[in-house]
């Protein structure tokens, strides 16, 4: 029985409600068909589609209009959020949840709420009534040792109850160490000697019944500033796999190095050509590899060659089973979580130089305007001439004399790459493509180890080379799984949030820019507030209708700020104005690349959704079918979650790098860039260092400054001094707190001299001062003038 057949037999039932029993009893099932039905009916709970309104019980989501399930979201001031995982009627945005109303659920569970207020805009308020699925089965944080007792404080602020540890259930028993870069074994025999080290504690009980939860230490890591452990606790802390399990490793360890005679003989052989892979320089894995050649009609034939991890991952064995829960490989600064062993990721299926290796080749024709004219798939095997950097190839077509010297027979090869690339990169550009050229931060290390520097991560025409090819591939292997009428997973960019466009265009007005969306229709809401005795007060906002904003209006607006001192700024706005991509099941295009098919097909050791591409693809070409269709719904949505999960790992460990390196430099003044305002001050973000704080409100100097929230500045009361986004300013950095991976910054005013002119000023200001005072018969002083200027201050 089919998910959608078990859910409509579900909804037929009365009140759209069934037991475990009643089902197996409904449906005649024995044996397996009863073990089928209990995987089928956990899956479904786990995409939202039913509710386990307790153990053996079901229910239809959305069939109880107040009753909604998804996931709880803390914010650390202790109020919080339920985001409904189907949209509800009647009900706009998430659900909000008060700090009495969350009871006992934490931050990332799945919940279900009953909605105990709905507002006529569309506001709804609601009270968990119970907790579906834990998200911290472990929480991360610091051992404490108290008078009350011992606990773990969450390193993660948005859990607020820290972990009650009893007593006999401190110390970890002993396991095998795990290496942690370098970092010096933990041996814990007293108590004592806990307090203050960060541990992993396991939650036994979650307090459901109003009470603390409580559990037991299961992991020492050591101290905070021990090297390696922010590292440990990103990982904990986010839940990462990070252990193979042991039926895994053993797997990875049977598959077999050498390929035979009989493969490579059934597929199309690469080996005598210079394919090459271009990566970064501490790359490890390497997925694709890449050749170009120029036709003698002036048409270009690109092969890009991705790793063929599905013909050693199969689906079901334990590898594929642990690939699908990570979802993708981390990358930390120092240290890279796989989603493969590493017997596959740096070996049998990296595309080494000089080895053979079995790839899914993608090979197409371009015409001499970009555009494609055929494409083909195949299975091939290759051998790399040349595992390249794009430092390397950068400068080789920099004209770097000694490379070129060494890498002669590659030369032309890299400059036909080069020639497509750009006439790819103007061929997206035609059709509307968004190219955000943003720097990202990349972290420097001394030969210890130890972090010193934080760069901008460079990006030259080599990255792009690579960007260009790979785009192509993906886009090729979309249209052909959809022309063939095969099921896939695509990679899907939603149109913006009118409400984030509208907000965009009141900032770039400032800076003279416009996306040229014209007038914006607004709808009016009205929601309550609740004040201190009860009181509620009546606010009126005003939201921005739809707003179809073309793709092209972003376009160009980049086009304009390139070079400018505002790009970085704007750009940035810009970035954050659009939705973020997502696997789906169902195509709806990608909007930023103004493409109407997308998938992601030239990564699969690093990411799950393309080797499942691999799979679909490899079906089509042998004209069967795909099996797993009914999945890809559950493995997109899984998969764009454990996706950002990763990302917010890796942005979260830079982020307190860059906190613990900017420690020692406390007292120190920088150049600083204001790139966001709020109420409480001004985010900066230093010029020499990729970094950024926040300059609080109150300590801006010469005056008492107020945020005006509806042209988003920081303005003086009495000088009207006016602060900006886009403002170059100068900092001193007051204090670090690399544990909330916070910055704190102050202005430094510079101390002017008073020169000859100014002084000059003043003097004169003075006589006319003094001669307006004659004129109005003394009244200078005291009388309506005194009432005059006290009643130009109330205004």
């Amino acid at each position: 029985m089919t998910p959608a057949e078990l859910l409509g037999h579900i909804r037929k039932q009365p009140h759209s409600r069934t037991s475990l029993k009643t089902l197996f009893r409904d449906l005649r099932l024995r044996g397996e068909q009863r073990i089928a039905v209990e995987n089928t009916l956990e899956r479904l709970v786990a995409r939202g589609e039913l509710l386990e309104l307790r153990s053996g019980q079901y229910e239809v989501a959305g069939a109880n209009k107040d009753q909604i399930a998804g996931r709880v979201i803390v914010h650390r001031d202790g109020f919080g959020f339920l985001v409904p995982d189907t949209p509800v009627p009647g009900v706009t945005g998430d659900i909000y949840l008060s700090r009495d109303s969350i009871r006992g659920a934490m931050q990332g569970d799945r919940a279900v709420v009953r909605i105990t207020f709905r507002g006529r805009e569309g506001r709804a308020e609601g009270e968990i009534v119970r907790v579906l699925r834990r998200a911290h089965p472990t929480i991360v944080g610091e051992f404490r040792i108290t008078r009350r007792g011992m606990f773990v404080a969450p390193f993660d602020q948005r859990l607020r109850d820290c972990v009650e540890i009893p007593e006999g259930m401190e110390i970890p028993p002993a396991t095998a160490q795990i290496d942690r870069i370098g970092a010096k074994t933990v041996t814990v025999t007293d108590v004592a000697d806990l307090d203050g080290m960060i541990v992993n504690a396991e939650v036994l009980d979650y307090g459901d019944d109003g009470g603390r939860p409580s559990g037991r230490v299961i992991e020492v890591l050591g101290h905070a500033d021990d090297f390696g452990i922010d590292v440990e606790i990103m990982i904990l802390k986010h839940h990462l796999p990070n252990r193979f399990p042991g039926e895994v490793l053993e797997e990875a360890e049977r598959v077999p190095e050498a390929i035979t005679e009989a493969e490579i003989r059934s597929r199309r052989d690469f080996r005598q050509l210079p394919i090459v892979t271009i990566d970064g320089e501490t790359a490890r894995d390497f997925d694709d590899a890449v050749l170009v050649d120029k036709l003698p009609n002036g048409h270009f034939a690109l092969q890009v060659h991705i790793a063929d991890v599905s013909h050693y991952v199969k689906p079901g064995s334990a590898i594929d089973i642990e690939a699908q829960m990570r979802g993708t490989s981390v990358y930390f600064p120092d240290r890279a979580v796989p989603m493969l062993p590493f017997e596959l990721s740096t070996n049998i299926c990296s595309l080494k130089p000089h080895v053979d290796r079995l790839v899914l080749s993608a090979l197409i024709e371009f015409d001499h305007q970009g555009d494609p004219l055929s494409f083909e798939f195949c299975r091939g095997v290759i051998r790399s001439a040349e595992r390249m950097t794009y430092t390397k190839v950068h400068a080789i077509l920099e004209g770097d004399v000694e490379l070129r010297r060494q890498y002669a027979p590659l030369v032309d090869r890299f400059s036909t790459m080069r020639e497509l690339a750009e006439l790819l990169m103007r061929k997206r550009y035609r059709r509307g493509s968004i190219d955000f050229d943003l720097p990202e931060p990349l972290i420097e290390f001394g030969a210890e180890g130890e972090m010193v520097g934080v760069t901008r991560s460079p990006r030259n025409i080599a990255n792009r080379i690579i960007e260009e090819f790979m785009l192509a591939a993906n886009e090729a292997v979309a249209a052909h799984l959809e022309a063939t009428g095969f099921p896939s997973i695509y990679r899907v960019h939603d149109s913006p949030d009118p409400k984030r466009v509208m907000e965009f265009e009141d900032i770039a007005a400032q800076f003279g820019y416009s996306l040229g969306v014209g007038h914006v229709p607004v709808q009016k809401h009205r929601y309550h507030e609740k004040k201190t005795q009860g009181r509620k007060v009546h606010k009126d906002v005003e939201l921005p209708a739809e707003i179809k904003v073309p793709s092209k209006a972003y376009q160009r607006l980049v086009a304009q700020i390139e070079g400018k001192p505002e790009e970085r700024i704007l750009s940035y706005l810009m970035l954050r104005s659009l939705k973020q991509a997502r696997y789906s099941a169902e195509n709806t295009g990608h909007f930023a690349l103004a493409a109407s098919h997308y998938t992601h097909f030239t990564s699969p050791i690093r990411r799950y959704p393309d080797l499942i591409i691999h799979r679909l693809l490899k079906a089509s070409l042998d004209h069967g079918t795909y099996s797993g269709e009914p999945e890809l719904k559950s493995i997109a949505e899984d998969c764009s979650l454990t996706e950002r999960r990763a990302a917010e790992a890796e942005r979260e460990l830079v982020e307190w790098k860059k906190a613990k390196f900017m420690e020692e430099r406390v007292g120190e003044e920088f150049d600083a860039l204001i790139i966001s305002t709020a109420k409480y001050g001004a985010f900066v973000e230093l010029a020499e260092w990729f970094v950024e704080g926040l300059v609080p409100i109150e300590s801006l100097p010469g005056d008492r400054f107020v945020y005006h929230e509806n042209v988003r500045k920081i303005i003086g009361d009495r000088t009207r001094r006016t602060y900006l986004i886009g403002d170059k300013v100068r900092v001193l950095l007051d204090r670090v707190d690399p544990l909330e991976r916070k910055l704190q910054f102050s202005l430094v005013e510079p101390v002017r001299a008073k020169g000859p002119r100014e002084l000059a000023k003043r003097e004169l200001a003075k006589r006319e001062t003094a001669k307006s005072g004659k004129a109005k018969g003394g009244k200078a002083k005291g009388g309506k003038a005194k009432k005059g200027k006290r009643n130009r201050h109330r205004g």
